[in-house]
């Protein structure tokens, strides 16, 4: 196949490859719970546990440093109902059905939303700050898909807040161990239960790490496109690894394009330009400077993201551009700038005045709607495996989330989980059992590199939304390069850098399957059924 011709600005994750490929003992550890992911829903649960029973030994692990993950990047905020003048939960929750397309869980949706004020609480608890308006009471922001003001945030980098503000509390508690640059290859199985994972740690030791309950808090899969606003360590390592243990999936194919990502043509992860933005007034042009969205919807910019992406993209293609542009020349430019001050400033550093010049933008992969099933308090079909966070599917987000429901959806799901392995952890026994080593071995990063450019030239908004000819061709040709990945590296799981691109592979294969139309989906299991 072609491989990708773009340069992609990867900062590849640099896994130290200074240790030699000769048989290591493998290092076993044991914990009580093992938490696999440091941003907002696996920060939340060690600290609600903590609260609960500081003696149980919790060992949270991160694949680059602690602060590498969507959280950190979140500049939308929390959606909670706090005004129950104008708002109610009602309206909430019917917003949230109405933007997942009849597909949300109404009972999930119903509990997450009636929970979101408790949680909220918590976070300040916590340390979080948010912003306040001028009578000191907490300024509610307006997204798209909302029909009342009731977005929380802390300027335009909420996640940056709550993530910078959770890491120093859960740093301080003495039953959590963190191990930074961590890479899980795989669940470790004993009689279909889970007792825990296997890896590489920061030295490149094989570490085995042994758990009554192992919880999937990895976050989404943005880097499988060419284009995401999800940072380099989002590349579905969750949902792959649940996959390879026979966990169930659903909904993967439901893959939430943001809009309005920044457009520079030689970078693959985009800069976010915020969907408050619109809710305070922002407009998107054409190369005619028509507002056309809507065209589409009547709320306009305001409509729903997948609406307002769809639009987007037959724009481009109508008159034959790479972007469109954001307006917000006609806003007052000085309350821009506080309000929205890390946009105003990214922008600025690339040359646009946001008060005299139009901003380019595109959409891009920005979150997985679907993920590993699980119940009410994030159990998945596996015996003492857990996901909570982006990597789980709750059933709360649907055909496509609601802005600002997903850092409610982490906070929530880690309030009931921790609840429920408090009471129920006792009566598990760690396993005793004999565990098979991996082996670490030094790669040839280019190699690898080419398989990651070559999917990423694959995998575009139209590899899933434009039509199905589109999608069969694309995953015939990612299920050929799976072929040959697995032809050329037997052993997916003797280095990091490899098994983080397998993750991808695999993640786009299960995403490009679940879009086909049913009767291909069944020719193709057909297919993987003589594929060995």
């Amino acid at each position: 196949g072609t491989f990708g011709q773009r340069n992609h600005q990867k900062s590849v994750t640099s896994y130290s490859t200074n240790v030699s490929s000769k048989l290591k003992i493998m290092q076993k550890k044991e914990t009580d719970i093992v938490i696999i992911g440091t941003g907002l829903a696996g920060l939340a649960l060690a600290k609600y546990i903590s609260e609960q029973n500081p003696n149980l030994q919790i060992t949270l692990l991160s694949k680059t440093s602690i602060d590498e993950c969507n959280t950190y990047y979140a500049q939308g905020g929390i959606a909670v109902v706090h005004d129950f003048i104008k708002d109610s939960y009602q309206q909430h929750i019917e917003d949230t059905l109405l933007a997942g397309k009849g597909i949300c869980d109404k009972k999930v949706v119903e509990h997450v939303i009636t929970e979101a004020p408790a949680r909220l609480e918590k976070l300040i608890q916590w340390g979080v700050e948010l912003d306040k308006n001028n009578s000191g009471d907490l300024d509610l922001g307006l997204e798209g898909g909302h029909s009342q003001n009731r977005i929380v945030h802390h300027k335009d980098k909420t996640g940056l807040e709550i993530e910078t503000k959770l890491i120093q509390v859960v740093q301080k508690l003495a039953n959590v161990t963190i191990k930074t640059s961590f890479f899980a290859t795989d669940l470790l199985l004993e009689n279909q239960k889970c007792i825990g994972i296997i890896g590489f740690d920061s030295k490149s030791e094989v570490t085995a790490i042994v758990a009554k309950a192992t919880v999937l808090a990895t976050g989404g899969s943005g880097q499988v496109f060419d284009v995401t606003s999800n940072p380099f360590v989002s590349t579905g390592d969750g949902v792959a690894m649940a996959h390879r243990a026979g966990a169930k999936l659903n909904k993967m194919k439901y893959i939430q394009f943001h809009p309005t990502a920044l457009y520079e043509p030689d970078k693959s992860q985009a800069f976010l330009i915020t969907e408050a933005i619109r809710g305070f007034g922002a407009h998107i042009l054409n190369h005619k400077m028509e507002r056309f969205v809507f065209q589409y919807h009547p709320d306009g910019e305001l409509a729903t993201r997948d609406i307002v992406s769809k639009a987007i993209s037959d724009q481009m293609k109508k008159e034959n551009f790479k972007l469109v542009w954001l307006d917000v020349r006609h806003l007052p430019s000085e309350t821009f700038k506080t309000k929205f001050p890390k946009v105003y400033t990214y922008c600025s550093k690339n040359g646009i005045d946001v008060s005299k010049d139009l901003i380019p933008i595109a959409p891009a992969a920005h979150y997985q709607c679907g993920g590993i099933v699980v119940d009410e308090i994030g159990a998945t079909s596996i015996q003492q495996l857990y996901a909570i966070g982006e990597c789980s599917y709750t059933g709360l987000h649907g055909a496509n989330r609601l802005a600002s429901n997903s850092l409610l959806e982490a906070i929530v799901y880690a309030h009931d989980l921790a609840k429920n392995l408090v009471v129920n952890i006792d009566v598990i026994k760690n396993s005793t059992a004999k565990l098979t080593p991996i082996y670490y071995k030094n790669i040839y990063h280019d190699e690898i590199l080419q398989f990651r450019n070559q999917l990423q030239h694959f995998m575009k908004y139209d590899s899933l939304y434009s039509n199905n000819k589109k999608t069969e061709k694309v995953f015939e040709m990612v299920n050929e390069m799976s072929k040959e990945f697995n032809i050329k590296f037997k052993k997916y799981n003797s280095h990091p850098f490899l098994c983080e691109t397998y993750n991808l592979i695999q993640t786009a294969e299960i995403i490009l399957k679940d879009s086909l139309p049913k009767r291909n989906r069944i020719k193709s299991a057909k297919k993987d059924k003589t594929t060995p």
